[in-house]
């Protein structure tokens, strides 16, 4: 019997980073689909990024880690954020745009949000129920608002509508920049 002990070379798990990358971009395919309908999809991808960045200690070597640097991550978010408050301002500005008072865009700020948690509660079909229920809070919100400054109801309608439009018009603004978030995450997946 040989008395020196057998090693083995330790296994080299690197190759798994392309088909996590491959699986990573069809995911985040999902989430930017995700956004139209008026799911936080964005933030769903950026996640799933900060996900395969806590595990990719188990495929790849210390040196090659993380998968997505600080910066990637940082640049995702920023972009995120752009889409948030495009999406947020959209319905005051179509408020606006259809002549409302100030009350009347806060209104339809206001609207906006507490109709996309109402929807999602009260209308329990993903996906429609908070985009029907911020395109609707919205509407309302921007007349309750037009209506406590002194508008008729008949005058308040035109920049309610406004702001439901402007809501939907926030949403499809958005998908641009999830689009970029996805490319982003996506090309660095590959790289990284």
């Amino acid at each position: 019997m040989d008395p020196t002990p057998v090693t083995t070379a330790p296994l080299d798990l690197a190759w798994i980073a392309y088909p996590v990358a491959g699986v990573f971009t069809l995911l985040g395919l999902a989430c930017v689909v995700l956004t139209i309908l008026g799911i936080p999809g964005t933030w769903i991808l950026i996640a799933l990024a900060v996900g395969v960045d806590l595990l990719d200690g188990w495929w790849l070597a210390e040196a090659e880690r993380p998968t997505f640097s600080i910066t990637i991550l940082v640049v995702a978010v920023g972009l995120a954020l752009l889409g948030e408050l495009i999406e947020f301002l959209a319905s005051a500005f179509g408020a606006q745009r259809g002549g409302a008072s100030r009350r009347g865009i806060l209104g339809a700020l206001v609207g906006s949000l507490v109709g996309a948690v109402l929807g999602t509660v009260l209308i329990p079909v993903p996906v429609v129920g908070t985009l029907a229920g911020a395109v609707l809070g919205s509407f309302g919100g921007a007349l309750l608002g037009e209506v406590s400054a002194g508008s008729s109801v008949e005058r308040s309608m035109r920049p309610a509508t406004g702001a439901a439009i402007g809501r939907v018009l926030g949403t499809l603004g958005k998908l641009p920049l999830s689009i970029a978030v996805w490319a982003v995450l996506s090309v660095a997946a590959f790289l990284g």
